[in-house]
Formats: structure tokens, sequence, C-alpha cells
């Protein structure tokens, strides 16, 4: 204990998996709150006024009260600086724009040291936000200045910089609620959904279904456009172009007024619309060719019309979004700077980051802008007379949802337009004066096929209700009773765990199935040793989740990688508990008890499926106790037979692997199959008779069919390098 008024992390870890607190990644904390033991939040005079005032939107904590308002009420009641921490912290990643909730705080049994423990969705803000949150509860105790709006920007910047980006993050969520595991592969938003062979990969609007080929025939306007009119699809009159002479003739050719557009370009940059003077023609190809990268340019005849972007998943229409043109009016007094950022950037919907639907507008630099400026005899700089309208910019402004107003032959020509393409994902960019009407009413036309569209304008849009797109693309990617999921065994303990381990990994791999083991022995991909040496770590089991040819995967774990990294997986079919031993080389994790320990190994029965098993040694009365916290079924395994949990589990009707009589036997209720005799098995094998039987009962649990786990225990050799078929 120390005397000092002070916070000292005496221990920050970050748990990536199923851990001691929840199923989902946390920071840990160990806090040393010194003097302040002495101190809580009722005892500090102004403390609970000068929290609130800077962080009001700690009155929606409910804390362990449960209701609104409720760490409030603690703050007022009386708590302790490490739970004031914990709110602290998780408002900070809040007003940060990273929406996190869970969080617990626990004392150690040691004077003024707490474990604490919060969800954060990034290592790097979690801890920015940790350091953080120790400077402005230290600021607030002691009542000195605290610039919190610097701190929220800095942690902004660090969201921004780390964490998925919106699109990727609510397709990640739709997974989620469908509870299909996730794994970010890269630090940017390539995501995998699903582990082994069941799972697919996207990156924001990209899926592993999505063609390079369609991507390179969405780039190219002039190919997308002869396709697409190929299959009687309207789209706007119009020629290729290499020169601004050409781009003026073509337009003659085609008839006032025109557009003017890069043929390889997207989002609409370089695009100029309703062109009817050769200088204006002239500036809008030199502007084309520039955003383009390339002399080939497209002119094409002016549709009059709102633009749409039509979201097209798979074969459907998911979304559509409608676009304005923007305006301002002069005061006579604003130059067109000061106008775009009274009446338009003011827009709270307006930003420069990726969570804005629509771009903040900077006139003076956007070379679209200036060159519709320049049409209309103006510069960023020029002063509108008072009550006169300048158009600022005709287009790229498609946020206003109009899903439920588009006509089913303009959905169809949508569809056909991706798919003609190619695009699993399209953007489906159309001009049209009414989005109810079919187009050869109005002459509508299809003007852009796009690749990895935006998805931002139908999450948020400016105006309307959002569509739940991620929905949709996992939708796309899984079928209705897909889950991305392959069987997950995993072992913990320490008593013959590693043993365990490779032999269900051997029974599963003689059914004909891809299979990968990370034990403290190394990394196994099926009989075959990839990696020597302890592989009980997080980072070796991701390496088998990501494996696209494993159908099984099979995790060997203890309490120290539980305390230390959290199981490298959030779910498993089979779960497997040996015992508790191991508690005193766990002191500076504070667990002292078999009360403890339990609630560490507990973590391997938690994450077990509903549909799954828990593997559990009847002879271990703690380990027989976690039974009754597995959310499926449990299969017991005992050496004795006569065994009085096995006994009572039997009555139930549940499954048991005992020995009798020299051999391994599976007991269902009251019926008893003989497996094989002990003395089959290898010599090296039989000295550790109780790990063959957690061995059994994982391979039954998982379907695999007696014969051929007989015929596997027969030949299997722990002491061989590769594990025999």
């Amino acid at each position: 204990m120390t005397n000092k008024k002070d916070l000292e992390f005496l221990r920050v870890t970050h748990l990536r998996g199923p851990n001691i607190w929840t199923y989902r990644p946390v920071i840990e904390v160990v806090v040393d709150i010194g003097a302040l033991e002495d101190a809580p939040s009722n005892k500090i005079p102004g403390l609970n006024e000068r929290l609130e005032a800077w962080l009001p939107g700690l009155v929606v904590h409910r804390c362990g009260v449960g209701e609104h308002g409720g760490f409030l009420e603690r703050l007022r009641d009386g708590t302790w600086a490490g739970h004031i921490l914990e709110h602290v912290v998780l408002e900070l990643q809040n007003l940060a724009g990273m929406k996190t909730g869970f969080g617990k705080t626990r004392s150690t049994g040691e004077r003024g040291i707490y474990k604490m423990a919060f969800r954060t969705r990034d290592e790097h803000v979690g801890r920015a936000a940790l350091a953080a949150g120790r400077e402005l509860l230290l600021a607030a105790i002691n009542d000195t200045g605290y610039d919190l709006a610097a701190q929220v920007a800095a942690l902004k910047e660090l969201v921004d910089d780390h964490c998925l980006g919106p699109s990727t993050a609510h397709i990640v969520e739709a997974a989620t609620e469908r509870r299909i595991p996730s794994i970010r592969l890269t630090d940017g938003n390539l995501v995998q959904l699903g582990h082994g062979a069941a799972q697919r990969r996207i990156w924001t609007a990209e899926t592993e279904r999505t063609s390079a080929i369609a991507e390179s025939i969405a780039s190219d306007k002039d190919l997308t456009k002869s396709m697409l009119k190929s299959c009687g699809i309207p789209v706007p009159e119009g020629s290729l172009v290499r020169s601004a002479e050409e781009a003026w003739e073509e337009a003659q050719d085609i008839g006032l007024p025109v557009v003017v557009k890069p043929y390889d370009g997207n989002h609409g940059r370089g695009v100029s619309l309703n062109l009817m003077t050769e200088a204006d023609v002239t500036a809008a190809y030199e502007l084309a060719s520039r955003k383009g990268g390339s002399q080939s340019v497209i002119v094409e005849r002016f549709i009059a019309g709102d633009e749409h972007r039509i979201l097209v998943v798979g074969t459907e229409v998911v979304a559509v979004a409608k676009g304005e043109s923007l305006w301002v009016t002069g005061d006579g007094k604003s130059n067109i700077i000061e106008l775009v950022d009274s009446q338009i950037n003011t827009d709270p919907r307006r930003g420069t980051n990726e969570d804005a639907p629509l771009n903040a507008l900077a006139p003076e630099k956007g070379a679209e802008i200036i060159l519709e400026l320049q049409r209309q005899g103006l510069t960023a700089y020029s002063i509108p007379q008072d009550g006169q309208k300048v158009l600022i910019q005709p287009n790229g402004n498609v946020a206003w949802d109009v899903t439920e107003k588009i006509h089913p032959s303009v959905a169809h020509a949508a569809a056909l337009s991706a798919r003609v393409v190619g695009l699993d994902i399209a953007g489906v960019d159309l001009v049209c004066e009414d989005i109810s009407r079919p187009l050869d009413e109005q002459r509508g036309a299809v003007i852009e096929v796009n690749a990895s569209p935006g998805l931002l304008a139908h999450l948020k849009p400016a105006n309307g209700e959002a569509r739940p797109v991620g929905k949709a693309i996992v939708a796309h990617l899984f079928e209705p009773e897909e889950n991305g999921r392959i069987p997950i065994v995993g072992v913990t303990g320490t008593q013959g765990t590693s043993l365990i381990a490779r032999m269900v990994g051997c029974l599963v791999n003689l059914t004909g199935i891809h299979v990968g083991v990370a034990s403290g022995q190394g990394l196994y991909l099926d009989h075959r040793q990839v990696v020597k040496g302890d592989c009980i770590k997080w980072e070796a089991g991701q390496r088998l989740l990501i494996n696209r040819t494993l159908k099984t995967a099979v995790f060997e774990s203890n309490a120290r990688m539980i305390l230390t990294e959290g199981l490298a997986y959030d779910k498993c079919q089979v779960g497997i508990v040996t015992d508790m031993e191991g508690i005193e080389g766990l002191a500076e994790f504070y667990i002292r008890d078999i009360d403890d320990m339990a609630n560490v190994i507990r973590t391997q029965v938690d994450v077990i499926l509903p549909h799954g098993v828990a593997v559990l040694n009847a002879e271990n009365e703690a380990v027989a106790e976690l039974a009754g916290l597995c959310d499926g079924r449990v299969i017991f395994y005992s050496e004795d037979p006569d065994n009085a949990v096995v006994a009572a589990h039997r009555t139930a009707g549940e499954r048991n692997v005992i020995v009798r009589a020299g051999s391994i036997v599976l007991a269902d209720g009251a019926d008893e199959a003989v497996l094989l005799p002990l003395a089959a098995l290898n010599p090296a094998t039989v000295k550790y008779p109780a790990s063959v039987l957690a061995a059994v009962a994982a391979a039954w649990a998982l379907g695999v069919e007696p014969e051929i786990m007989a015929a596997g225990l027969r030949t299997f050799d722990p002491a061989a390098k590769h594990a025999p078929h």
C-alpha cells in the first residue's frame, strides 16, 4: 500500500479474446489508488460536480444500480477511484466516437489495489483513453484544470487512424447480430467473417466474390456504357475523346448541353454537368483529364433530372439515395467562401471524416466548384448581390433516401446493370426526374456503375430512413442456415492437455476432415507439425482460424493464457476441462484459492455454444461443478465407472465415458458400448488413461463414429513427430 494521493497502474493488459470479465476484448488494469482508499467520491468536495460538468454523458451510465443515472447515484453515495476511472474511460471512448458500455471494477483483497476492466474496440484507443481518464480524474479530484476538448480531439484522431471505417464496422455489426465471428486481417478494412473453411472476406463494400475483371470494366466508363447499351439499358449518348478540340466537336454532334467526365473516374470526381459553351467544354475537359490521370475523357448527352445512387447487393436493390444541387444566396456582404460556410457547411451532416454522410465544401480548393463558379462569371472570393442565388455544386450530394419510391422497372434496370458489369455489390448511378416512374417515360438513363460503392449515404442519409445494407451484404455472403463457424474444440487445464488436443485432432482427421491443432507442443495441420514449441498463444490460434482449408480446429489453453490474452476464439463446439491445478503460479494475478481459479477456468465453459458440449473430469469436484454453467450438454469422463457424478449423470440419461473391466466404455444413459480395451492402445498412450477418455468424449461429441475412434486410438503414438493416419 502507498500513502500518495494518486492513481498508479501496476499492470495494463489487453485481453483480446474471452476472459474472466466478458466474451469481448477488454483492457484490464491493476490500479493502486493509494491514499484515495480513504477518500471515496462523497468525501472529496466538488468532485462529483466537476465530473458531471465535464462529462454530462455519465448520466446514462446505469452501473450496478441498473437504471438511468445509476452511476451518478453511486457517486453521490460514495464510490472509489478505481470504479470512477472505469466510467470516465468508457465515457471518453464514447465521446471519441467509439461506443462502448461494459466495465467492471473489483477489489483484489489488498488495500488500495483494484482490478478494473473496460471494453474497447481498439487497443491503441483504449490505452490512450485510460491515460486520459487518469489525468481527468486526478484533475477532478485535485480541482485543477483539464482541456477535455483537446483530449477528445486527440482520441478521435486515434479512432480514425485505428478503428474500422463506419461502412465496414456496420457490416461487421450485422454479422455479429447473426452470431458470425469476425477477424480483422489488417490495420485497414480487410475483415474475415467466419472461421476456417466457412469464412468470407470483405473490404468495405467489396467481397471475395467481387471480380477484379468486373472492377476493371466498371472503371472503364466507355466500356461499361457500351455493355449496358447492348443489353437494352438506357445510357446517355456519347463518345470517348482525347483532346479539348475533340470534346467540343463531340459536344456539337451530340447536341448541347453535355456532360464531360473522366473515362476511369469514380465518386463524381472531375465531372462537369450541363455544359453549353466551347469554353465550358474545354475547361471541363482539362479538369476531367487531370482528375482521371489520362487524356481519355467522355463527352455525353446531359440528362435533365436528379442524380440517384442505387445500391445493388447480389441481385437485389437494397437502397436508393437521391442527390440535390447546392446553392447559396448572397447577402451583398459575404464572399462565396463565407456563404458556403454559413449556409452549407453548418449542416451537422457535413464533415471531413468518414463518419459524415456529406462532405464539407471548400469553394477555393474544389476544382469542380471553381469551374462551376467560372461558368457563372464568379470566383470563390466574389461577393454576390443581396438575394442572388449561386449554384455551388450540381451533383455529388446523394444523401436523400428514396428507397421506397423506386419503380420496379427502374430497380430491374439497376440490378441488370450490376450483373452486366459482373459486380456482386455495385453502386449504380442513374439520372431521372422521378425515380417512381419508368425510365422510358422521362428519358432517364444509367450513367455509371461503380465498384466498392460508398455506403454512408444509405447508413446516414441526410433525410429519410437509414437502410440495413450491412445485413443485406451479410445475407449475400451467408445462406440463412450458415453462421460462418467450424467446429472448435478448446482444452483447458494442466493435466495431459497437449496430449488430449493432439489426440482429438488425430481422431477427427481420420474422418477425412482437415484439422488444425494449437497446443503446448506446437502447431499442427492434420498430421504435420508446422511450428515446434509452445503454441498456447492467441496469435497461434489466429493462424488456425484464418486458414481456409480447416474444417475443425483444436486449441489448448490454460489459466495463464486466459489471464494474459484471453481465449483465441469467441465460441466453441466442445470445451474440455481437466483440472484446476497451478494456483500457486498465479499469485501475480491475485488468484489465491480454488474459487478464484474456478472463475478463470469457467471461461472455457462459458464460451460453449448452446448446441455444444462440455467435457468435464468427473473425478475433480471443482471441475464437475462447472457443468451447471454450460449452455449446452455435458459429457463426464472418469476411470471409475461407479463415480457418483457419473452415476447421477447416467440416471439423467446423459452421456459419460468410463473404464470398465479394462476397456473404454461409451455410456449413454443406461446403455453401454465397449469402444476398445486399454491394452490395445500404444504403450506410451495407455499411461494416460484420463487423457484418452477426455479425447474420446470430445470426438464422441463431434460425431466421430466409434469404429473410427477405435482405429485411431490403436495407431496413435504420442511420441511420434507426425501423428499417423
